[in-house]
C-alpha cells in the first residue's frame, strides 16, 4: 500500500506540533489519539528487557503515561525525518534534552542518536511505533545527573521503581508483539 506524500508530510507536522504541546504540558497521553485502536508501541531497555504496549489504551496509560513519568521538563526535538511513501515507514530522529543545566551552563542531554520508527496506517494514525536510543548514553547521563543532584523528584521516584515488575516490561524476546 502506498500513501500520498503530502498526507505523510502533514502527519509528520501534526505529530511534531502535538509533541511540542505535550512537552510543554508535561503530559504525553494526548498523543495516544495518533494511534489506531490496535496499534503497538515498543522499545528495548538494554540486554535484558523490552517494553511493549499493545492497543491505544495501553499506549496511553503505559507508554505515554507510566513510562514518561519523571520526564517532565525533557524535550525531544526532532532533527530529521526519513519518509517512505511506498511503505508508510516514517523515521523521526530526535534529541533528548533536559531543562536543567550543568555547572558550566551546558544542558543535560543524551549524547548519540535517538529515534522513532513509525508505520503509518492511514487516516492520520500510526499502526505501530518502535523507539531506539543509545541505552549506554542514557544510563551515563542519568548517572551524571544523580552525581550532580540534578534529577527531578519525579525522575528520582521513577528510578526508585527500577527493577520492579512494571506493566509493559518483558524479558527480552517475551513481549506479546515482537520489537522487529
Amino acid at each position: 500500500m502506498s500513501f500520498d506524500r503530502s498526507e505523510l508530510e502533514e502527519m509528520k507536522e501534526r505529530w511534531v506540533a502535538a509533541n511540542v504541546e505535550c512537552e510543554k504540558a508535561g503530559d504525553w497521553k494526548p498523543l495516544a489519539d495518533f494511534y489506531t485502536p490496535d496499534a503497538t508501541y515498543g522499545w528495548n531497555y538494554g540486554p535484558q528487557q523490552d517494553f511493549m504496549a499493545v492497543g491505544r489504551d495501553e499506549i496511553r496509560e503505559l507508554a505515554l503515561g507510566q513510562e514518561m513519568q519523571g520526564l517532565e521538563g525533557w524535550t525531544y526535538p526532532y532533527q530529521a525525518w526519513v519518509i517512505d511513501d511506498t511503505t508508510g515507514d516514517m523515521i523521526g530522529l530526535w534529541k533528548q534534552i533536559n531543562e536543567r543545566s550543568r555547572a558550566d551552563g551546558s544542558r543535560y542531554g543524551v549524547h548519540g542518536i535517538g529515534g522513532s520508527w513509525f508505520k503509518y496506517a492511514g487516516d492520520f494514525q500510526f499502526g505501530w511505533q518502535r523507539d531506539f536510543f543509545d541505552f549506554g548514553n542514557v544510563s551515563a547521563l542519568f548517572l551524571e545527573m544523580i552525581t550532580d543532584d540534578a534529577l527531578s523528584d519525579g525522575m528520582q521516584a521513577r528510578i526508585a521503581k527500577s527493577g520492579a515488575e512494571l506493566p509493559g516490561w518483558y524479558k527480552v524476546g517475551t513481549a506479546p508483539v515482537e520489537l522487529w
